[in-house]
C-alpha cells in the first residue's frame, strides 16, 4: 500500500521541462569552470611572485 502511495505521489509531481534541465546543467558547468579558473589563477599568482621557490620545492635532493 505504501508503494502505491509513493507511485501516486510521484505521478502528481510536475516533470521538469527540458529547458530547466539544460539550465541546471549549464549552471553546474559554469560553477565548475569558475572553480577551475580560481585554482588556475591561484597557481598563476604563486608562480608570478615566487616561481623559483615553487619549482625548487618539487626537486629531489640528495638522499630523498
Amino acid at each position: 500500500m505504501a508503494q502505491q502511495f509513493a507511485q501516486q505521489q510521484h505521478r502528481n509531481e510536475e516533470p521538469q521541462s527540458q529547458g530547466q534541465q539544460e539550465s541546471q546543467k549549464t549552471d553546474k558547468v559554469q560553477d565548475q569552470e569558475d572553480a577551475l579558473d580560481a585554482v588556475l589563477d591561484d597557481i598563476s599568482s604563486t608562480l608570478e611572485t615566487d616561481a623559483e621557490t615553487y619549482v625548487s620545492s618539487f626537486v629531489q635532493k640528495g638522499g630523498e
